[in-house]
């Protein structure tokens, strides 16, 4: 009996023969698809039933790769949100001072056709700080005495008057501003031309025309600008707009309120105007005694001289005479016209025949003789000074 081998143990071609029929079958494919290009819808056909099988085998890498890529992405992209953030801050900054150079250079510009169109000399100075009482409107500029700077000199900005300069220092002065309590300025409405006196309300930062009868003529959003009256400002300037105007019936004066056309609040860099203010010379006082006696020194003009009306019972005295001569020392010389007839000397008493001299020198001093001195009395009139006899004391009327 012959023996065989189970089925699981049978062995078919031999292992070298197997390498050496597949090594022909690849060598003839490789020949036949390089020479004809018999093969390429095959792979394409093969490649395409495979391709799940790739993709399920390339899972586990491309998800590796997945992972360690949002990792490193997360990384990269926090820092290069860092350096943007860095980057917008310095880019911001240099935006806000870019804005703030052109804002400058703006009013720079302004100021400057301010000045070419004013016609005194102009300082430019820069706001350094505010005043360090709360409850005043003041600021300190950086230009002093060195500079040319004096008190009372107008501060402006290129819209209109800002303040003045109340205090000086070498080097800084300090500025009080329009809307200060106790600072006042001269305006005048363009409109209609009445002329006022502009306050500060302080802290409110806006002015009043106080004193203003209820029907002057001023209304809402009248320009007022500077009328010039004072001598400190130039005229022309302007002020301020008129926000407000109230008339009461029960109040004599009317409310106004102002709003300053210049940017009390708002510029950095300011005007000085360099005006020259002086003040007229004051005459001294005189008193009224020494107004006479120069009055009493210049020369009078020539005036015909006259004596009173001749007394058949009453001659002239020599003391009326002397009494007219002596008045002009003491008073000035009266104007020539008509004066009213002298009274009528009282009658002579035998007892003291003296008593007719008195009231003929008042009446001489009093009223203006009406006849002309006569040429034999006039000399008498003239020569030296006048010699008064002596009177005897007068007795009571009876």
């Amino acid at each position: 009996m012959e023996y065989s081998p189970p089925p699981l143990f049978k062995q078919g071609a031999s292992a070298r023969a197997k390498v050496v029929i597949f090594s022909l079958i690849a060598i003839a494919l490789l020949v036949a698809d390089a020479r004809w290009q018999a093969l390429g819808t095959v792979r394409q056909g093969v490649g395409t039933a495979l391709y799940p099988l790739q993709r399920l085998a390339l899972m586990p890498r491309d998800a590796a790769y997945s992972v360690g890529e949002y990792f490193s992405s997360l990384s990269r992209i926090e820092t290069e949100n860092r350096e943007l953030l860095r980057q917008q801050v310095a880019n911001a900054q240099a935006m806000q001072q870019a804005q703030l150079m052109a804002a400058e250079n703006a009013q720079l510009r302004r100021l400057l056709g301010a000045s070419e169109r004013l016609a005194v000399k102009s300082l430019m100075a820069e706001i350094l700080y505010d005043a360090r009482d709360p409850f005043t409107r003041k600021i300190v500029l950086d230009r002093g005495s060195q500079h040319g700077v004096k008190p009372g000199q107008p501060v402006i900005d290129d819209t209109g008057v800002v303040g003045q300069v109340t205090r000086v220092f070498p080097f800084t002065a300090e500025i009080t501003l329009l809307t200060d309590k106790d600072q006042a300025i001269p305006v005048q409405v363009v409109r209609s031309g009445l002329r006022s006196v502009a306050y500060g309300r302080g802290q409110s930062g806006a002015l009043d025309l106080r004193f203003m009868p209820a029907n002057a003529d001023i209304r809402k959003d009248d320009l007022l600008v500077t009328s010039g009256i004072d001598g400190v400002y130039p005229a022309g300037l302007a002020v301020a707009k008129v926000l407000q105007v109230e008339h009461k019936s029960s109040d004599a004066f009317a409310k106004i309120v102002c709003q300053p056309a210049a940017g009390i609040d708002r510029n950095r860099q300011l005007l000085i105007l360099l005006t020259e203010f002086q003040l007229p010379p004051r005459e001294p006082a005189v008193s009224p005694a020494k107004a006479d006696a120069k009055s009493a020194a210049k020369p009078a003009p020539a005036q015909p001289a006259v004596a009173p009306a001749a007394n058949p019972a009453n001659p002239p005295q020599r003391p009326a005479t002397g009494a007219v001569s002596a008045a002009p020392a003491s008073a000035p010389a009266p104007a020539p016209a008509p004066a009213p007839a002298p009274a009528a000397p009282a009658p002579a008493s035998p007892t003291n025949p003296a008593r007719s001299a008195p009231p003929a020198a008042a009446a001489a001093v009093k009223a203006v003789p009406a006849k002309p001195v006569t040429a034999a009395a006039a000399p008498a009139s003239t020569s030296g000074p006048a010699q008064l006899a002596p009177v005897a004391p007068m007795e009571p009327r009876q």
